[in-house]
């Protein structure tokens, strides 16, 4: 078995004593969707959750974090998030912002800390995955202690 490198991401949860477990996969460069992920890690697409970053037009940038195959409704994203528009941010801009690149952004460890949303259905479940920080490596947790730990809002970010 290989050594699993933890990550910024981990060593905050260990920091904050939230239990976790780092889980690998085989990452395919040419698929970084998170259904791939979910095939990868033999899990059900509704605990994968994607996190993105959103910029709003009065409050600047924000993060959603939402299950892995659905879409983030922007007016909905909007709504709660204080704007009265938002789009996702270019994907150039993402590692200059939160420090992450795309496939292994994660809601925790952000260079900086924004407003995080995310989606209601989280609590439907006993742990969620979100990613580690880096591609190929995800965290299993209890979706009350991510919600805690980043000091997010539990709400709706899409229509059923």
């Amino acid at each position: 078995m290989k050594k699993i490198n933890k990550t910024n991401a981990a060593r905050l949860l260990d920091k904050a004593k939230i239990a976790y477990e780092l889980i690998p996969y085989e990452v395919d460069e040419s698929d970084l969707s998170a259904p791939h992920v979910a095939e990868q890690l033999g899990e059900d697409i509704d605990c994968v959750f994607k996190t993105l970053v959103l910029h709003g037009d009065k409050t600047g940038h924000f993060v959603c974090v939402i299950p892995g195959e659905h879409e983030v409704d922007l007016k909905m994203a909007a709504k709660v998030s204080g704007n009265k528009k938002c789009d996702l941010i270019p994907v150039k801009e993402l590692l200059p912002l939160t420090g992450y690149i795309r496939g292994g952004c994660s809601p925790i460890g952000m260079k900086k800390p924004f407003p995080t949303y995310i989606h209601e259905t989280c609590l439907e479940h006993p742990y969620i995955y979100v990613s580690a920080g880096q591609r190929g490596l995800q965290l299993k947790l209890d979706p009350r202690d991510l919600v805690r730990e980043v000091h997010a809002e539990v709400c709706a970010l899409f229509a059923e």
